[in-house]
């Protein structure tokens, strides 16, 4: 027993002494996360992360399955290179890494038909609690409990592979935000706010829940076809080895390796307003598929994104759409309930409650994030041609929780002019100089009507309709 407790106290003097190493603590980097409204990167925050020696050539001893990898042209085009248009392989991280080293040799293997000079490759992805089942003991290496999120480990984490040119098409993630621990190499981060979103030409086409993809190609734009583009507001950064990058929810990136190799590791972290975006994910879920399994002569493109397991049934995604809608109002009464037993507490207890509580939340509402050498901004790249109109916009980072109304007829009121705003930037578009004004017009596709029915402003807007109902029918 005397050797046990021991243990235990050298174990807890081993924790200080490292966290004392660290420039923030546990609970002072959550609330940094939980404030912070831009991107921007931690510094010496992973120095003692087992998971910084995960190189390519490390992984390839502990990893001998295949892995599937993306392969794309090492070329900047006017058009985003989808996943659904690259090539796939299975092969292990040997063959990878003997593939990255053989530039002017013929190899054999799944690699063989693939000249490393011309192309990328991308094993992107990969759930490490899948990778590492067999090793569970790797699942620590990745240590997230230092940003105040513990348990948080490997096992809520993805783990990506990639050459020079290996990228992501810019996209948002419909959920939580985003910590990401760059390993080996370099990448470069293109980040761009949630008020640009229509400076970005959203698109669900190639549908993947919980990412709404740009049409743009931000590295080379169109700007002939996607004007607006000049008004997007990037923000970039050089993510280096050690480092780790904070995404804030609904943020645009993309993602491209600047070095031979890169190896890095996310988490994505949940939050409160997810359970709402996931009644705008059901929804949207729900029309992309009864729109695109119909039968047409112009629902013959891969429209369906490699990531997804299938088309699921139209009464599936119905019980989908109806379980989120369920899970969403369960929360509101849930917290509906917290607030009127707060309320109902002796005035002692309130003034318990009060200084924990209400006095933490007027603190964090001043809270100035100590930007410094070890927390850098990712600063905005240049200016953009002229400034974005908000007031057109409806932001696709709206917490609709947040901007209830004190009534029934008040939101539905609210989110009627939201669509006719929405309708008339539409218009204002249409009629500006530089567009034809006249004629037939051009034939519109499937995946013209779905740009207009799932996009993200009218996601959100009919979403806050389906609440506000189910609002008034349990009221």
């Amino acid at each position: 027993m005397a050797v046990f407790r021991f243990l235990c106290v050298e174990r807890k003097l081993k924790k200080k002494q490292r966290m004392a190493s660290k420039p923030f603590t546990p609970e002072e980097a959550r609330r940094i996360v939980q404030c912070l409204q831009t991107p921007a990167v931690f510094l010496n925050m992973s120095t003692d992360w087992p998971a910084l020696h995960w190189t390519v050539e490390h992984l390839s001893t502990c990893l001998t399955e295949r892995l599937r990898f993306r392969i794309g042209k090492r070329t900047e085009d006017m058009a985003p290179l989808f996943e659904t248009e690259c090539s796939y392989i299975e092969a292990t991280i040997k063959e990878f890494l003997s593939w990255t080293a053989n530039e002017d040799e013929s190899l054999v293997g799944p690699f063989s038909d693939y000249h490393c000079k011309e192309l990328w490759a991308y094993a992107d992805y990969k759930y490490i609690t899948q990778l590492f089942q067999d090793k569970p003991a790797m699942f620590q290496d990745v240590v997230w409990s230092d940003f105040g999120f513990p348990g948080r480990d490997g096992r809520d984490s993805t783990l990506w592979i990639g050459t020079q040119g290996a990228n992501t098409p810019c996209h948002l993630d419909s959920y939580g935000c985003n910590l990401v621990f760059q390993i080996q190499g370099r990448k470069r981060w293109h980040l761009f706010p949630p008020d640009d979103t229509h400076c970005l030409y959203p698109t669900r086409i190639p549908y993947e829940e919980s990412s709404v993809f740009s049409q743009v190609s931000v590295v080379q734009p169109d700007l002939k076809t996607f004007p607006a583009f000049r008004r997007a507001r990037v923000h970039t950064v050089t993510l280096q080895p050690g480092q780790v990058l904070f995404v804030p929810r609904h943020w645009w990136h993309y993602v491209e390796s600047v070095d031979p190799v890169t190896v890095s590791v996310n988490s994505w972290i949940e939050m409160d307003m997810d359970d709402e975006a996931r009644v705008g994910e059901a929804l949207t879920k729900t029309i992309v598929c009864a729109l695109k399994s119909a039968p047409s002569l112009d629902n013959n493109d891969h429209w369906l994104n490699p990531t997804e397991d299938g088309v699921s049934s139209h009464d599936e995604n119905m019980q989908y759409l109806n379980l989120a809608v369920k899970a969403c109002m369960d929360k509101r009464r849930d917290d509906t309930v917290g607030m009127l037993s707060l309320a109902d507490q002796p005035r002692a207890e309130l003034r318990k409650r009060d200084s924990s509580g209400l006095l933490k939340t007027l603190a964090s509402l001043t809270f100035v994030v100590p930007f410094g050498p070890h927390l850098i901004p990712v600063n905005l790249a240049h200016k953009p041609n002229c400034t974005c109109p908000k007031d057109l916009s409806m932001p696709v980072n709206c917490d609709l929780s947040q901007c209830q109304s004190t009534s029934q007829d008040e939101d539905e009121s609210t989110s009627v002019n939201e669509l006719q705003r929405w309708g008339q930037r539409a218009h204002q578009e249409e009629e500006s100089p530089g567009t034809s004004g006249g004629g037939a017009g051009l034939h519109i596709s499937t995946n013209d009507m779905l740009q207009f029915l799932i996009h993200p402003d009218v996601i959100t807007l009919v979403t806050r309709l389906i609440m506000c109902r189910q609002r008034e029918l349990h009221s």
